[in-house]
Parts: C-alpha cells; sequence; structure tokens
C-alpha cells in the first residue's frame, strides 16, 4: 500500500447533514452523511447512544451540523459534531418530503462525490420547507420538481431540456419532442403521441417557469421516467408514501 492511501485523513470543521443512521455496537451510530465538500460518506459515531452523549442532540436528520473526521478506508471516525442552526425543524408533509429527498441522495449520489451547489439546493429545499410549517402537496409540489430536476443535472443524468440533443439547436414551442434517458430531448417523429412532450412545456421546465399551464403535471411524469430509470428496479418507499398521502 502507498503512503498516500494508508496516511490517516482528517476533515475539519465541515458543513454536513446525517441522511441516514443506523446502531453500530451498544453504544455507537454508522452515519450516512452529506457533506458540502466532501460528498456522501460514511462516519462511526463512537458513544452517540450513550444517554448523556453531546451527540444525541447534534446529529439529527434535516439538522445542519459541522463535522469533523478522521481514519482512513470506507469508513472514517466522526472527531467533533457542531449544530449550525438555520433551519427549522420538519413536520407534518415537509418531514416527509425530506426523507424523500434523503432517500434520493443515498440511492442516487455515488461516494465522496462533492456536489456543492447540490448540497446548497438541499440545504434551501430544508429551510424552505423548515418554513412551512402547514404547507399542501400542492404547495410544495414545485419544490419537489425543483429538487429533482436539480439533482438530475448535477449527476450529469439530464439532458438540456432546452436544447434538441441531435444539434444542439434550441427547442420550438409548438414542436412535440420525447426525453430519452440515454440519448436526450429528440423529435417526436411518428412516437406514440401519448410519450411526446410539447417543446413549450420543456422550455418551462427547463426555466422553472411553473406558471405555465401543465408545467408541473409534465414535470412529474418526465421525472418519475428518468429517475425510475436510474434507480432501477426497487422502488422508493417514500415516493409511495407521498402517493398515498396526496390522495387523501
Amino acid at each position: 500500500m502507498s503512503l498516500v492511501r494508508s496516511r490517516i485523513e482528517r476533515a475539519h470543521d465541515q458543513p454536513a447533514y446525517v441522511l441516514h443512521a443506523h446502531a453500530w455496537r451498544e453504544t455507537s451510530l454508522i452515519l450516512d452523511v452529506f457533506s458540502r465538500h466532501h460528498g456522501r460518506l460514511a462516519l462511526v459515531a463512537k458513544g452517540a447512544k450513550r444517554p448523556h452523549s453531546p451527540l444525541r442532540t447534534v446529529l439529527l436528520g434535516f439538522a445542519p451540523f459541522s463535522a469533523s473526521w478522521s481514519g482512513r478506508g470506507e469508513v472514517r471516525t466522526l472527531t467533533r459534531a457542531e449544530w449550525s442552526g438555520g433551519v427549522a425543524p420538519l413536520a407534518g408533509l415537509g418531514l416527509l418530503c425530506g426523507f424523500y429527498f434523503n432517500e434520493l441522495l443515498m440511492r442516487l449520489l455515488p461516494r465522496e462525490d462533492p456536489h456543492e451547489a447540490l448540497f446548497d439546493r438541499y440545504h434551501a429545499a430544508l429551510a424552505c420547507l423548515g418554513e412551512r410549517a402547514h404547507a399542501t402537496a400542492q404547495q410544495v409540489e414545485p419544490l419537489l420538481r425543483e429538487f429533482e430536476v436539480d439533482l438530475l443535472r448535477q449527476l450529469g443524468h439530464l439532458p438540456a431540456l432546452h436544447l434538441l440533443s441531435s444539434s444542439g439547436q434550441p427547442l420550438r414551442q409548438e414542436q412535440r419532442y420525447l426525453v430519452d434517458p440515454q440519448r436526450g430531448v429528440l423529435e417526436a417523429g411518428d412516437a406514440d403521441p401519448a410519450q411526446a412532450i410539447d417543446g413549450a412545456q420543456l422550455l418551462a421546465i427547463a426555466a422553472a417557469d411553473w406558471r405555465y399551464p401543465g408545467a408541473l403535471r409534465t414535470a412529474k411524469s418526465l421525472m418519475r421516467e428518468l429517475l425510475g430509470y436510474h434507480l432501477g428496479a426497487r422502488p422508493l418507499r417514500t415516493r409511495q408514501l407521498l402517493i398515498d398521502l396526496h390522495q387523501l
């Protein structure tokens, strides 16, 4: 093993969120953490389950904190954690949306692949949900769509929705198009009309113009298709919960 790979890596005071935590041994936790500068990584929080551990009030879901860690390999050791504040606690529908964001990040974001803009989007989305404690499903839907779009874009899974992939030419509002997960935006041609999308709708989604009639509905269907392609056969648990809640 080279000296570079064998040395202990250290990070100090990194902005982070806990995406998921599970018990490890009797008193510790293994954390799946999303950090701004280091991406998603696993940290062991030793003694975090002890009744009087100061970590119990810091390592909470949807609560920003400053993390320091050291170690090598896939799981590093959390050495310090301090609450950062600035985000109101989530409840109700906002809490469920937060779990949906976390599940998307855990399923799609590779380990140790930094995405600072995506971290900032996540932070802003949680802050917005915290400020809308009594928001309805219709009120949070634009936030959900914008996070899905930005997640796919940041990970390189979303084509430029305002351009034809084959030529780079701008879309025409009156033209009909298909969005293929692998080939990008294509002219619909003789494709099934049910699968085609108006250029005006794609342009509205690209600009996050949710005032345009039907843009949110089209974005929901398109994001479901693209996310489903990259997620594979295993469905998202939180998506079904959101669907059930919306039906209620």
